[in-house]
């Protein structure tokens, strides 16, 4: 096997440990994408996912984590067998109105796919089958952190609101996950909502604010890393396919409105921002980590939902809330993403 792919194949007498995962979203175009890249890899295990006000209205992400768990069929590497549990979350910020992303991502979150029609004129997507858990987001992280103490990896890609509400209620179960991976922030690079906040961050900062004062063990994974790697639409195409299958096509209409609005805006690219997330999951070696002291401002008329980074070189401040990713192997995590999502869409 060459030096630079991923090995995804299981053999014969081969027995793979899974780590437990619970991803908390709010799908989400890169959502969608990292949700798919999870399923596909054999490192770890789907076992539940959460949903989130942020990109849409809760109602709006929940049925897309049905949907792209139904039209998603992944390959034989995908872990696990059975259907992850799903539970509804927070329906808006801890304090404040909801700010939403449609016209990034469609009103519906997944670039309008109830637009598309077959050739026999019904929906190309019908409604997702909904089976929710009677657990909310944050009670479903406590419960599944408990169940897997000391093992589960908690994957937060959209606002933090759920996390900091499991964290309020209890947060001795909650501190048994193993990490907490965030995709959020801007360390040393503009924002992307305003000029000092991204957009995660931006919706529920008070939430953010306490999850990073709380202690447990975090992982940063910001816009700082997440503008370094980016898909184009063509590369996308190429890699779906060399594969085909059912849910390339499913993949190609979602992200069609990705590359769309950054066509209008910009280079077509699209950062693939939550997917990092999920790899770094995978692999931590992919970004390098500093240890800092992260604060989120919630008052500034101009700052609100900015993460503040002491990065003075002699610091005698407070001791670092978080390690946060400020430099990837782009290539290395791309080549992780195309392999292993298109290989799953056949």
């Amino acid at each position: 096997m060459a030096a630079d792919r991923y090995d995804t194949e299981r053999r014969p007498g081969c027995q793979l440990t899974s780590v437990p995962i619970l991803i908390d979203t709010d799908p989400g175009i890169d959502d969608a994408l990292a949700i798919l890249l999870a399923l596909a890899s054999p490192e770890v295990s789907v076992e539940a996912v959460t949903t989130v006000a942020g990109n849409v209205e809760v109602h709006l992400g929940t049925a897309n984590a049905f949907r792209i768990l139904d039209v998603a069929r992944p390959g034989d590497v995908a872990r696990p067998a059975r259907r992850p549990r799903v539970a509804q979350g927070a329906a808006g910020p801890l304090v404040g109105p909801l700010v939403t992303a449609a016209h990034v991502h469609g009103d519906d979150g997944l670039g309008n796919l109830g637009r598309l029609r077959g050739p026999d004129g019904q929906p190309r997507y019908p409604e997702p089958v909904h089976t929710l858990e009677m657990l909310d987001g944050a009670d479903l992280i406590l419960e599944t952190a408990d169940r897997f103490a000391g093992r589960l990896v908690i994957v937060a890609l959209g606002p933090l609101t759920n996390v900091a509400r499991a964290l309020e209620r209890d947060r001795g179960r909650l501190a048994k996950a193993a990490r907490i991976v965030v995709m959020g922030g801007a360390v040393a690079v503009p924002g992307n909502v305003t000029p000092a906040a991204e957009f995660n961050i931006h919706v529920d900062p008070e939430a953010a604010s306490a999850v990073f004062a709380s202690g447990l063990p975090i992982e940063l994974v910001p816009l700082d890393v997440t503008r370094q790697v980016v898909l184009t639409s063509s590369e996308l195409a190429r890699a779906l396919g060399r594969h085909g299958g059912p849910t390339a096509r499913f993949i190609e209409d979602f992200t069609a409105h990705g590359f769309d609005f950054e066509t209008e805006r910009g280079d077509g690219k699209m950062a693939l921002h939550d997917p990092l997330a999920v790899g770094v999951a995978l692999d931590p070696s992919l970004v390098t980590f500093e240890p800092l002291h992260i604060a989120v401002e919630c008052e500034g008329r101009l700052t609100r939902g900015m993460t503040v980074a002491d990065r003075r070189p002699h610091r005698a401040g407070p001791a670092p809330t978080c390690r946060a990713a400020l430099a990837v192997d782009g290539p290395r995590f791309m080549r992780l993403f195309l392999e292993r999502v298109c290989r799953a869409s056949a």
